[in-house]
């Protein structure tokens, strides 16, 4: 099917073989593995579009051609935006989560696979709405593996209040077996608790108002408890200090084991224990607090619930926080719902390469290391520039 001239982009298409080439037959002049590459390579170094991953590919023509078949030359940004606009996201993304799967093959240092923490969470690409077809912003539930920096996968919904049915199709398509998933309170279902459960793997959910009664009673409950200096129950308690973007936030957890006369308790799948975690965030001499309330599947283990609550956290930080400053995803202006559905899938998945790489860099930095250097982004996707 492609026919390249670099063993080492050879194996990056191996990726996609089985991928669907929706162009038409009539004028299909590019290969789509050269097109495919190119848009990967194009998006780690800066691009945010079609306009854009056409103009970096004429930038770097005459490498191209030393890695890619070509037969008719460097791909206009026509072309690529039609690939992009009439690729099916679902099927683009299996592909890269092939991809995903070998660079999950390797565990990290220090991590171990049966505490792999999977947090689960929506973000809207504020300014991808269409008022002339009246659609709103395009809405993307993402996974993330919090460990290892990696994109698990992702779905989009035309609205937020969609996230509910998004997540369990979500979890059809990743691994949580011997996981601990955390969601925030939107996902907090009865169904999506059993999928986990069923699924092999561990549940950590944010209790709000939409779980009106049950969110209450455990409130209640940690209140009179904590008044009571825990006397009455056994509870795990930990403390911890994290700083990151300017900010100090001082933590404190509290785990205890879910009481049987929990509303509904019998019909949440696995539940064993409730917890409460407690920030004071300190930035620019202003002092803020908040309180949130967990039920969860987790035996009594406070470091282990410490690490999913702040690990769900940290994908405010360590990818949406990302997506926004370094990637600029709230100023993407695609209108085509597929191509800014695959190109979100791209920006995450550069995410996911950058964050492989052992030097001390920041994301943002390797991106631009990646921009101006062709060595480098030959480096981030592990091909051989000889």
């Amino acid at each position: 099917m492609y026919d390249v001239h670099s063993d080492d982009v050879v194996s990056i298409l191996d990726y996609f073989e089985d991928l669907e080439d929706p162009r038409s037959l009539v004028n299909r002049k590019h290969l789509l593995g050269d097109l495919i590459v190119i848009c990967i390579l194009a998006v780690i170094s800066g691009a945010d579009g079609p306009q854009a991953i056409g103009v970096w590919a004429t930038s770097y023509a005459d490498w191209l051609h030393r890695h890619l078949a070509l037969p008719h030359g460097i791909p206009s940004h026509d072309t690529i935006g039609r690939l992009l606009a009439t690729l099916k996201p679902a099927a683009f993304q299996r592909c890269f989560e092939q991809w995903i799967a070998s660079l999950r093959s390797t565990d990290p240092a220090g991590v171990d696979a049966g505490q792999e923490i999977v947090a689960i969470d929506g973000k809207a690409l504020r300014r991808s709405h269409d008022r002339r077809r009246k659609l709103g912003p395009l809405f993307l539930v993402s996974a993330w593996s919090v460990q290892r920096g990696i994109s698990l996968g992702q779905l989009a919904t035309a609205e937020k209040s969609n996230e509910i049915t998004a997540i369990p199709e979500l979890l059809e398509q990743i691994d949580v077996t011997d996981a601990i998933v955390t969601i925030d309170a939107a996902g907090c279902q009865k169904e999506i608790a059993a999928k986990i459960i069923d699924g092999g793997g561990d549940y950590v959910l944010a209790l709000k108002g939409n779980q009106g009664r049950l969110h209450k009673a455990v409130e209640d409950y940690l209140g009179t408890q904590m008044e009571n200096d825990f006397a009455d129950v056994t509870v795990r308690t930990y403390e911890e200090v994290v700083k990151g973007h300017g900010r100090v936030d001082r933590l404190y957890y509290y785990q205890l084991s879910a009481p049987d006369w929990l509303p509904h308790r019998k019909s949440w799948k696995g539940l064993r224990t409730i917890g409460m975690a407690i920030r004071i965030s300190q930035q620019n001499g202003r002092e803020t607090s908040e309180v949130r309330y967990y039920i969860s599947s987790l035996r009594l283990g406070v470091h282990r619930f410490a690490e999913s609550v702040r690990g769900h956290w940290g994908i405010e930080n360590s990818l949406h926080w990302c997506l926004d400053v370094t990637f600029r995803e709230d100023e993407s202006r695609l209108r085509n719902r597929h191509a800014a559905d695959n190109i979100a899938w791209l920006k995450r998945f550069a995410i996911t390469l950058l964050k492989q790489q052992t030097d001390k860099e920041s994301i943002a930095m390797r991106r631009r290391m990646a921009g101006w250097n062709i060595d480098y982004l030959a480096q981030v996707l592990g091909i051989s520039d000889a």
